[in-house]
This record gives structure tokens, sequence and C-alpha cells, in this order.
């Protein structure tokens, strides 16, 4: 049985020597593929939405139709975070960078990137509020705006955390989208 998404993957592999292999760059795309902690809170989500969506069918047939729908809408929140939770990252273009957080999204256009780099600093462990040595990847603003203190990328977030050489390729490949596009 073919099996579409290894050829993907191999196509990927084969373009590693080529710094920026997508051929549609207008396109926004992530450079990488989300973390395993991060597909599992979401597949995690998605089995609680599905039982949530079972008891909302159970209360709309024994119950009242408002708390059916009640329970329902509490079901379709649930898979909206979890929709959510798998689109967060950092996405690339032509047009420019965009940083796609839990509930914000900030782009910036090229023209307003000094510099993309990765550096050594204290990085928040998952999200959660303890830190630990690691490596981040930050961008820095040609006006130097305070929105440069949150990192794009780190090696304990929840796509790299134990994977350092994908954070590593990761890291690379929008520093090689940054120095292509940005104007000097």
């Amino acid at each position: 049985m073919p099996l579409p998404f290894l050829t993907a993957d191999r196509a990927s592999e084969a373009a590693d020597d080529v710094a920026l292999p997508f051929e549609d760059r207008e396109r926004w795309r992530r450079p990488y593929r989300p973390g395993p902690w991060r597909v599992a809170v979401a597949a995690l989500s998605l089995l609680i939405a599905s039982y949530v969506l079972l008891a909302a069918v159970v209360i709309a047939l024994t119950g009242s139709p408002s708390e059916a729908g009640t329970v329902f809408g509490l079901s379709l929140l649930v898979i909206a975070a979890a929709l959510r939770l798998l689109r967060m990252g950092v996405w690339v273009s032509e047009r420019g960078l965009r940083h796609v957080r839990f509930l914000v999204t900030r782009t910036v256009t090229w023209n307003q990137v000094a510099s993309v780099r990765t550096v050594q600093q204290p990085v928040r462990w998952l999200g959660l509020p303890r830190t630990l040595q690691g490596q981040a990847l930050t961008l820095v603003r040609r006006d130097g705006s305070p929105q440069d203190a949150v990192p794009l990328l780190t090696t304990h977030g929840a796509d790299f955390l134990g994977r350092i050489e994908a954070f590593d390729r990761a890291a690379d490949t929008v520093e090689a989208w940054a120095d292509e596009y940005r104007q000097p």
C-alpha cells in the first residue's frame, strides 16, 4: 500500500542540501514538523472532545436541547483549541515571518527584520514558568521594538524538547529564509 506521507518526507530529506527546497514561496509554510509533545496534547484534546460530543448526543436524546447545545459548544471549543495548538509555531514565506502563538499571531515583513539568529539563553520549559539554559531563535527588528523579547523557537519548547538536531535544522532554515529575503 503506498504511503504518500513517507514519500514526501523522503523528498524533503533529499532536498536537504538546498536551503529553501520550496517552489511556491508565496505560501505560508512551517519549515519544520510539529513536535511530538504538541501532537500528543492535541490528540489527547481531540479524544476528550469526542467524549464530550458523545455526551452531547446522549444529553440531546435524554435531556433538554439547551443543555445539549451547551455541551456541544464546549466540544467545539476544545476542537478549536486543539487545532490552534497544532497551528502554533513559526511560518515563513517570501512576504515575511509569522509567529503564531495560542492567542496572538504576529507577522513581520522581511524589510522590518534586522537579523534572525540563534542565541544561548535561559528558555522556558514547555512554555511553563520554569527556565533552563538552552538555545533560542530570536528575531531582531530594525526599529528595536520590545516584541523581540519573545523567542521564535526554543530547544525546550513543545516542538523541539529532546530533539536538538531538529531545532538546529529548523533554526538554520528560518535563518536561510531571512538571509535570502531581508534587505540589508
